[in-house]
């Protein structure tokens, strides 16, 4: 053997050369911010319908408490406080600030500026039977 071919035989002896299994999947940012983008539809809508589609069933969603404690609502419960506003408009930007995808997970910073306060969502997901899912949300709020 000489040249590349040793190289390469070395390589395997070593068991250094890449496998399928070292072979990174491709970075699936559009996938993420399809759903993404439907979270913040639901948001700018008061669309139920289209926050469903992006969070999973049993998502929770994190903050904290203007008291300092740790507040917590499930889906259902957040679903509830739109009823009223249902298909309405929201005044605001909405913009995601910064995405990462690595395999199976994502992180999703958002951050939705409206006029008495900037919201900051992080947002958790996850790929699930081939589809992509917030299954977690924590946020803050700054009011003015």
């Amino acid at each position: 053997m000489k040249g590349a071919g040793l190289l390469v035989f070395v390589a395997l002896l070593a068991g250094t050369a890449p496998s399928a299994a070292q072979v990174p999947a491709p970075v699936d940012s559009t996938a993420v911010r399809l759903v993404v983008e439907r979270y913040l539809h639901g948001l700018r809508f008061n669309d139920v319908a289209s926050l469903k589609e992006a969070f999973w069933p049993g998502a929770k969603l994190f903050w904290i408490r203007r008291d300092g404690q740790l507040g917590q609502l499930s889906q259902d419960d957040w679903y509830r406080g739109f009823a009223g506003s249902a298909g309405k408009e929201e005044a605001g930007s909405l913009r995601v600030a910064a995405l990462d995808v690595t395999g199976d997970a994502a992180s999703v910073k958002v951050v939705e500026e409206y006029a008495q306060s900037t919201y900051t969502d992080y947002l958790s997901l996850l790929r699930l039977g081939g589809r992509w899912w917030i299954v977690h949300k924590i946020y803050t709020v700054a009011r003015r």
